[in-house]
């Protein structure tokens, strides 16, 4: 059942966005950058972990669990380290999702050798 709500929770986020790049005339940077702050907002206010506890790596995977990643590293910069967590937080619980896409990236470009789109 794990399997069934992650895939079906992870694609109704899909659709979601999805119907928003359709109907709207918002650009996919905004869309991501909404979905980021939608995570964080629902960290913020505890609905983010029993959504998760539920959806599993549907609610993980996609951006909203990287702004929960955020909040979750800001508020416990925050506990420890006083104001100044608020700007260090998001940074050290971000770092290693981004650095790994990086790297990964990066080899991946070695291997399949990209040409510029003319």
């Amino acid at each position: 059942m794990d399997y069934i709500n992650a895939f079906w929770v992870g694609g109704a986020i899909c659709a979601l966005v999805q119907i928003l790049m359709d109907r709207t005339k918002m650009m996919p940077g905004r869309i991501m950058v909404l979905l980021v702050c939608s995570g964080a907002v629902l960290g913020f206010c505890n609905l983010y972990e029993p959504f998760q506890t539920f959806a599993g790596a549907g609610a993980s995977v996609p951006l909203l669990g990287f702004g929960n990643t955020l909040w979750q590293g800001v508020k416990e910069a925050v506990e420890k380290n006083g104001l100044l967590g608020c700007f260090q937080g998001g940074f050290t619980a971000g770092a290693a999702g981004t650095a790994a896409a990086l790297i990964f990236g990066y080899i991946a470009s070695w291997i399949f050798e990209p040409k510029m789109k003319k």
